[in-house]
């Protein structure tokens, strides 16, 4: 009797070592002989997770050998949730999912729980979520109430665009001589601007802010153009008055050519298009940049008109700056509603482009990418 047990235990032995070979060995064995063929699931089939034997592993994110002290800025509200996730996958499919930068998103209340989570889902690098200080998103106190109504009344009439928004103003400030002293800012030099509902249409395999750190840059863009005279009216006297006073922050070397046509008498209204903007959060804490925020907000034409940040930010970079120091992004492929910048020849097949590269802002007749290019052409 003890013999025959040891033959059957010796069979089942060989059998069960069988399986688990085969099951190791044959793919196909081991789904026919798994554990969840052999009952009927009461969910649909769709519904049981696939196993992780069926996904790519993701490779291990190695720190890169050398990187800048820099930041992904976004300025969003909690209604901008899918715009803003958009941006960030666009970015980190692009971009970012290789290079890790850390974001800083911004907001005038906290956000949401479901904001944070859409967010954290998309983004492969840090995330830090903040807020405005109320005190710098609210119209100022020196502003004449009575004086700024009167003139958005008149702007609304006139068909200027935002022209009755109050917090559209605030924004323009903030992002005109606020943002970079952000608590969650402070610690970085560079900054990537990164706006709600963009597009991103190529790879990038480099690194814009090593490029801005090794060439010392202080302000990148993709697009430029002409800003609306009715929301500056004063705007270039008011600038020509902060010259007047302190000449000595004026670089030799400045990009006044570019801002204006008669050595500085008019401005021809170009600036570059700042929800696309790479730049340098020291040149903006300094003091030329300090005292030129400053003076043109006691002026009061954030409120009064309509000053937007794009001619303030392009304006002090163009006076303060050496032209070299202003870089034109012509390998980055973006989009903005309504323009966009498409890149050209061999750019376009390097960075995998997927616009149509007639499709491309760059010499419109509203663009100001010929006088940018001019300022660099020998005479």
């Amino acid at each position: 009797m003890m013999t025959h047990w040891r033959y059957v235990t010796l069979v089942l032995g060989i059998i069960v070592s069988l399986h688990f070979m085969l099951s190791f060995t044959h793919d196909g064995y081991s789904r026919a002989t798994s554990v969840s063929q052999l009952w009927t699931p009461s969910v649909p089939p769709y519904k049981i997770p696939l196993s992780d034997d069926y996904y790519i592993k993701p490779e291990p994110k190695l720190p890169l050998g050398r990187r800048a002290n820099a930041a992904i800025v976004m300025l969003a509200r909690n209604r901008d949730m899918n715009g803003a996730v958009n941006s960030i996958k666009q970015l980190e499919d692009r971009w970012n999912g290789k290079f890790q930068y850390p974001y800083v998103i911004l907001n005038e209340e906290e956000f949401t729980k479901e904001f944070k989570e859409r967010v954290l889902t998309v983004a492969s690098a840090e995330v830090k979520f903040g807020v405005i200080p109320p005190e710098q998103w609210r119209q100022p106190e020196w502003i004449d109430e009575k004086k700024a109504a009167l003139a958005r009344e008149k702007m609304v009439q006139e068909g200027v665009i935002y022209a009755g928004s109050v917090a559209y103003r605030n924004m323009c400030r903030f992002n005109a001589g606020l943002f970079f002293n952000h608590e969650l800012l402070r610690e970085y030099k560079y900054y990537w601007r990164l706006e709600p509902d963009i597009k991103y249409f190529c790879d990038i395999d480099y690194d814009p802010f090593l490029v801005m750190h090794d060439q010392k840059k202080v302000y990148g863009f993709t697009v430029s153009l002409y800003e609306y005279q009715a929301t500056i009216p004063t705007l270039w006297e008011t600038v020509k008055e902060f010259i007047e006073k302190y000449p000595q922050y004026l670089d030799k070397d400045n990009s006044m050519s570019f801002l204006s046509d008669d050595g500085g008498a008019t401005y021809n209204r170009c600036h570059f298009w700042s929800n696309f903007e790479i730049g340098d959060l020291d040149f903006m804490r300094g003091e030329a940049y300090t005292q030129f925020f400053n003076y043109l907000d006691r002026n009061g034409g954030f409120y009064y008109e309509r000053w937007g940040d794009a001619p303030i930010h392009s304006i002090a970079v163009a006076l303060f700056a050496k032209k070299e120091q202003i870089h034109f992004f012509h390998d980055i492929g973006y989009r903005h509603e309504p323009f966009q910048h498409c890149p050209q020849g061999d750019a376009h097949k390097k960075g995998k482009c997927y616009c149509d590269p007639k499709q491309n802002f760059d010499y419109e007749w509203y663009s100001c990418l010929n006088r940018y290019d001019r300022m660099f052409m020998k005479s």
